[in-house]
């Protein structure tokens, strides 16, 4: 049902981040948001973006922020490099969705939610590194992937849901060998990315847990995370709520500390 090539013809589509966008990265990257911002006005489509996201309720401001160099100071450099990130994820989505009742806006609001959320986590557990801020862009990337490989065979999707109740990512292992976070982790690699931001997302597949204490409690952090998202009655209603299987026991030993940091009644 599906192929190896097929997930290869996917990757191959995928294209090298662009040179504003990688010189908006290496300025982040030393720190030096002035140059970062003032290459980044370059890009009209990411000026939008970064102007919609950051205006997002979830962020709190009272007044709209427009300037670039504005927003990258209040984010700071961890978070306007992860958002930069979420941009280039953003760039892969489709016009349509077919598989997932989603459009544009509902798609950014996830990213949204997910970044806010995450910088919380890694604010409670004392973790400054933006390589690891950034990692929680590629998580929306694997519902993109799915939603590439599996549109146009909806109907056999569903028919092997609902008969094995499967998940999405369940099924693709079985089919092809590799998983939604083994494609997300090749994303990573075109665009050159930090191997510690893979390592995390394929610990957070609950599955493949990492033999690096902290990037397998991170992997912890993020699986709930995905869950406590996609387990909103909004995404519930995309048809998000089968996205992959939840791990419990992968996550027990964290979900108290999780739902006081969220808040979890």
């Amino acid at each position: 049902m599906i192929t190896k090539n097929e997930i290869d013809s996917f990757i191959e589509k995928i294209p090298p981040a662009p040179n504003v966008l990688k010189e908006t990265l290496r300025l982040l990257n030393v720190g030096d948001l002035t140059k970062a911002a003032k290459v980044a006005e370059g890009d009209l489509a990411l000026k939008s973006y970064l102007k919609s996201i950051v205006n997002k309720p979830i962020y709190g401001f009272r007044n709209e922020v427009s300037d670039i160099s504005q927003i990258f100071g209040i984010l700071g450099v961890s978070l306007s490099q992860q958002t930069v990130y979420n941009y280039m994820v953003n760039l892969l989505s489709p016009k349509k969705w077919t598989l997932f009742k989603l459009n544009a806006k509902l798609f950014n609001e996830l990213q949204a939610n997910l970044s806010k959320k995450w910088e919380e986590i890694l604010k409670h557990l004392h973790i400054e590194d933006k390589d690891i801020y950034a990692s929680i862009s590629l998580l929306p990337a694997s519902i993109i992937v799915t939603e590439a490989l599996f549109a146009q065979k909806k109907d056999n999707v569903n028919l092997l849901r609902t008969s094995k109740a499967l998940d999405y990512n369940t099924i693709l292992l079985r089919l092809c060998g590799a998983s939604l976070f083994d494609i997300c982790e090749q994303i990573a690699r075109k665009w050159e990315m930090n191997q510690v931001t893979f390592k995390i997302i394929q610990a957070a597949s609950g599955v493949n847990p990492s033999n690096i204490q902290e990037v397998n409690n991170l992997g912890k952090w993020m699986h709930l995370l995905l869950f406590y998202e996609l387990s909103k009655p909004e995404f519930i209603e995309a048809g998000l709520n089968d996205f992959v299987d939840f791990q419990i026991e992968y996550i027990n030993d964290i979900y108290d500390e999780f739902a006081s940091l969220m808040e979890i009644q």
